[in-house]
């Protein structure tokens, strides 16, 4: 029997021994060779791999690989090519840690980040969605293909139309597909594990409560409703079927904004002394929902405005104490014969800070803030956009005006925030952004409008502490 060089090449990788093609032959004669030879094959193909928690470094360096080998092409033509293998790296054996490949770029560039971790399909979390407008079209179900630990299960929509088509889009079983009269069968859909309200601002108490009767935790968009006492409902809604429920606000799970938070609560630049916030576009179709009062509760603030407040707070980890607003529409224009085109208002927080706000329905699409420290700032170009954030920074260095525009990974924003209450499912933890977040925003914006009609500063009760309203950080933030 006479083995090939390749043959021997691969029993003694696999086997891991350091010895010579011409000492492994001569161990005993070829009879032993093809012993060990046949001994060792059997073992790598019979013993799986089963790496400790620490993670054994697999694969082969590169200085063992014999890159002098062909491939045969069909016609007979030869191919330069090179042993298959795979590189070295740590892989620990837990389901939730990265693999860890093997350097190969400078510290002096910047650093890729852990490979994925994204759990096998039948271990993510279901979710129901129940709106198919321009948010879900558009944004959360291809969000779903970024996501590690969620996944698309169940829809409801009055349209049976579109349900039909996106069903069939994204794989979404026939009997996976709700109206919104027969919404609470949900809860018999052991695929269902949350629920994610994506519906206009009038129906959210509505389907938030209805929605944890079925005992499916709730994830609903901002704002949480129209009214402080609707929050207030939803929350008892939640609490006594004991589901979690988690207010959608993107932002506080997207890098940049959180990079911002970092810095400026480490003071990175000193105290924050005012922050600059503007969210602004310009909206068409007077039928639109939005314009509305009964369905939108108002116009530019609660939607768009909102940001401009809760980021503000996220940023600051404090809460306001004082607001003053000041409102206004154009005459005549239709689409703000019922909701507000512009709002600016201030906002007096502990320690002096000011945040200086404004929100628009009829500009052209500006959406940045800027935070002024003692010792420089922060300026986030895009800040609520869900994409093309751009931040720069600004401090002297002796006569040198130094500014800086800081690149980090970007991730969708949309995928980050339904992983993380996945995760807070999964983990039986409370959410970063709970229905509580959600009740104090709309304490602030009631305080806004009444300031705005009344022409004068409104005082807020006193909130001591920081992240009072908030969860746990986000484990994969």
């Amino acid at each position: 029997m006479s083995f090939t060089n390749e043959l021997l090449n691969t029993v003694l990788r696999h086997a891991g021994q350091e010895v010579s093609r011409k000492e492994f032959l001569n161990l005993a004669g070829r009879g032993l060779a093809v012993s060990v030879a046949a001994g060792t094959l059997a073992g790598c193909s019979s013993t799986p791999d089963k790496p400790s928690a620490a993670g054994p470094t697999t694969g082969t360096p590169a200085s063992q690989v014999d890159a002098s080998t062909t491939y045969t092409a069909p016609g007979g033509a030869q191919v330069a090519s090179s042993e298959a293998v795979s590189p070295p790296a740590q892989v620990p054996a837990a389901p939730d840690k990265p693999i860890v490949l093997e350097e190969w770029k400078s510290k002096v560039d910047p650093q890729a980040g852990p490979t994925p971790t994204p759990l096998p399909p039948d271990e993510r979390v279901g979710y129901a969605l129940v709106g198919l407008g321009h948010l879900t079209l558009e944004e959360l179900l291809p969000a779903f293909g970024e996501c590690k630990k969620s996944k698309p299960v169940a829809l409801v929509t009055g349209s049976p139309e579109k349900l039909k088509k996106v069903a069939a889009q994204y794989g979404i079983k026939p009997e996976s597909c709700y109206s919104y009269e027969n919404y609470e069968q949900l809860k018999d859909n052991p695929e269902v594990k949350a629920i994610y309200i994506v519906l206009p601002n009038s129906l959210h108490a509505e389907y938030v409560i209805r929605g944890a009767k079925t005992g499916k935790h709730i994830l609903c968009e901002k704002p949480m409703a129209n009214s402080v006492r609707e929050c207030e409902l939803m929350i008892e809604a939640c609490k006594k079927a004991q589901v979690k429920l988690m207010i959608a606000y993107r932002i506080q799970y997207e890098p940049y904004n959180r990079l911002v938070r970092d810095m400026v609560r480490a003071g990175k630049f000193g105290k924050p002394k005012y922050i600059q916030a503007q969210n602004s576009q310009s909206s068409a179709n007077v039928d639109h929902w939005r314009h509305k009062k009964a369905l939108a509760g108002g116009g530019a603030l609660p939607d768009i405005g909102l940001y401009c407040l809760n980021t503000s707070r996220f940023i600051l980890g404090t809460e306001p104490t004082e607001v003053f607003g000041y409102m206004h529409s154009t005459p005549g224009n239709p689409l703000f014969k019922e909701v507000e085109e512009l709002m600016s208002w201030q906002m007096r927080f502990p320690d002096g800070v000011v945040v200086d706000s404004i929100t628009h329905y009829n500009t052209h699409d500006s959406r940045f803030y800027r935070v002024n420290a003692e010792k420089g700032w922060l300026h986030l170009h895009n800040g609520y956009a869900y994409t093309g954030q751009q931040l720069q920074t600004s401090q002297a260095e002796g006569p040198a005006k130094m500014q800086n525009q800081i690149v980090i990974p970007a991730k969708n924003q949309f995928a980050a925030e339904m992983d993380h209450f996945s995760e807070c499912i999964l983990e039986n933890k409370p959410p970063h952004t709970p229905g509580e977040e959600g009740l104090q925003d709309q304490r602030i914006m009631q305080a806004i409008y009444q300031s705005a009609r009344e022409g004068r500063p409104v005082k807020l009760p006193a909130v001591p502490g920081t992240d009072v309203f908030r969860g746990p950080e986000p484990k994969s933030a």
